[in-house]
């Protein structure tokens, strides 16, 4: 009885992980999804010769989307690791954006 128990134990929990990795694949998907019409639009616009600053700031804007998504799953990935981890990914974070910002400033 004692070995029905367990196996019950690891089915459930290897289900739970597949639903979570099932939703974090839909999120994905969704995100390219919306990312890609986003460039697909400014490349339309630019082509068309609408203003660069238009253009730009659709870019921007899937850009921002992609790297909002990738911060907050890496987070959930760091969050629980030693405090070495967590500055490493303030750091990393920091010069992304500065990466963003800088070229647009300049």
């Amino acid at each position: 009885m004692a070995t029905k128990k367990s196996s019950s134990n690891s089915t459930k929990s290897s289900s739970s992980s597949k639903r979570t990795m099932w939703g974090l694949n839909k999120i994905s998907f969704w995100t390219i999804v919306a990312v890609t019409f986003l460039y697909a639009l400014s490349m339309v616009l630019s082509a068309c010769g609408v203003n660069m600053v238009v253009v730009s700031a659709l870019q921007g804007v899937a850009t921002a989307i992609m790297i909002t998504i990738v911060a907050i799953l890496a987070w959930r990935y760091v969050k629980p690791k030693q405090m070495v981890w967590k500055v490493l990914y303030v750091i990393c974070l920091l010069i992304v954006i500065a990466g963003i910002i800088v070229p647009l400033v300049i």
